[in-house]
């Protein structure tokens, strides 16, 4: 119910990029479920390689939050 709720308030406002990006990887999570329950191992693959794309993503966008390292929103002229 609260993802739900989440993406009808992202489609309100200008946040396409993550509206896409939540559903595909709601779809890639239901493939590589799939993917377990019948041993498929390109599915098993495929969701390996998502979920490391996804997680390193997350990380980029955790220490761009915090400026951490050289990640700085402020640009010095």
């Amino acid at each position: 119910v609260c993802v739900l709720e989440r993406q009808i308030f992202d489609f309100l406002g200008y946040q396409w990029a993550p509206i896409l990006a939540n559903f595909v990887h709601i779809i890639i999570v239901i493939l590589g479920l799939f993917g377990t329950i019948q041993y498929r191992p390109r599915y098993i693959t495929g969701y390996a390689v998502w979920l490391v794309l996804w997680v390193t993503w997350n990380v980029f966008v955790i220490c761009f939050y915090l400026e951490a390292g050289e990640l700085s929103k402020v640009i010095y002229l």
